[in-house]
């Protein structure tokens, strides 16, 4: 089996069955995710009937590497294949005291969110544990040495790539829990951010089992909007969704939530759409990123101008709710997500099927 997907109760399960010491996964956990070692001959503090067993027992499968891509400004995205014709991407974003990976949790996504380039291209399968686990394990190794002021390139884990992580959420859960454990990567719960378009009953159970950071997809200021661009919302109402968000924060390690809110010329961006926010949020305390939208072939839609996007920003810090918008990175490499091959397929027809209402 590949070792990558077990979590480390079932690691620990495993060797004790095996008749070895459970203590040894404490030791195996330390080679392969602190010290990224996967020869199993070189985990030197292993007895040798032990490393045996583990030769015998497990393997090291990583996706492939099909591009890696460096952007001018440093931002650097990975295309993993994950067979079967399937990729997902990864990206680095380095900064002056951090460096955040945007990590995949889906090939694709069933959300048809009309913005957005995974979205069109329709969905076909959930990552596996190990899937998820080794993009943040292959960016760490691939960055060793080009940081050197840190001990991992990797400080803080966005799960806002592709997919929608709690459509997929034993597999994130676990995947999040190797991060945070002392054993493993050991990164703080504020430091690991899952974004969400609003599944509301995988964010009141997140609460519960593994609360890190949260981010929601808002992306409109009412139903009728979100409706149009964010489907989910027909069954999970935006007005629930608040709901949900400030139950989150009784868990939350931070005391904010973060709402993602893309910027899209004449459908979402004037100031009347920022007031409903001021009110839609009055009760919830949270932080907005304003995201200029990235366009991809075909998506119908245009960013927002500068001014525009600086002009609803304004309107929200006037009713003391931090706003930032966000820098865009790595545009030279296409690192939005799902843009990598330029070349996005509507898998979903979605695009056709609005022209046909009339409502492109």
């Amino acid at each position: 089996m590949n070792i990558f997907d077990l979590n480390f109760n079932q690691l620990k399960t495993t060797i004790a069955e095996s008749g070895h010491q459970p203590f040894r996964a404490k030791q195996l956990w330390r080679w392969l995710y602190k010290e990224e070692v996967i020869d199993f001959d070189q985990m030197t503090d292993l007895a040798k009937d032990f490393r045996e067993f583990l030769k015998k027992t497990f393997q090291f499968s990583f996706p492939e590497v099909d591009f890696d891509h460096l952007s001018q400004d440093g931002t650097r995205k990975w295309l993993f294949n994950v067979g079967e014709a399937n990729a997902i991407e990864s990206v680095f974003i380095p900064e002056k005291n951090r460096g955040t990976l945007c990590v995949s949790s889906q090939v694709g996504c069933a959300l048809e969110c009309t913005f957005c380039s995974t979205g069109r291209q329709g969905f076909n399968r959930n990552l596996t544990q190990a899937e998820i686990i080794s993009q943040l394990w292959l960016a760490n190794h691939m960055l060793t040495g080009v940081y050197p002021e840190r001990l991992k390139a990797v400080t803080n884990v966005v799960m806002m790539g592709m997919g929608e992580p709690l459509a997929n959420y034993q597999n994130v859960v676990s995947a999040l829990d190797i991060m945070l454990s002392d054993q493993a990567y050991g990164l703080s719960r504020r430091r690991v951010t899952v974004s969400t378009s609003g599944l509301i009953p995988a964010i009141l159970k997140l609460k519960e089992d593994c609360p890190v950071s949260l981010a929601v997809s808002l992306h409109a200021p009412n139903n009728q909007i979100r409706d149009e661009i964010v489907p989910i919302n027909k069954k999970y109402p935006i007005e629930d969704l608040i709901d949900a968000c400030r139950s989150y924060l009784e868990h939350a390690p931070r005391d904010f939530i973060t709402f993602e809110y893309v910027m899209l010329k004449g459908i979402n961006d004037s100031e009347l759409h920022a007031k409903e926010l001021v009110k839609l949020t009055k009760k919830i305390h949270c932080k907005f990123n304003l995201i200029p939208f990235n366009p991809f072939p075909k998506s119908g839609y245009e960013s927002s101008s500068l001014d525009q996007i600086k002009l609803f920003q304004k309107v929200l810090m006037e009713n003391n709710i931090v706003t930032t918008i966000r820098k865009t990175r790595g545009d030279d490499i296409d690192a939005a997500c799902g843009q990598l091959a330029g070349n996005v397929k509507d898998k979903t027809k979605r695009v056709v099927r609005l022209i046909e209402k009339g409502l492109r």
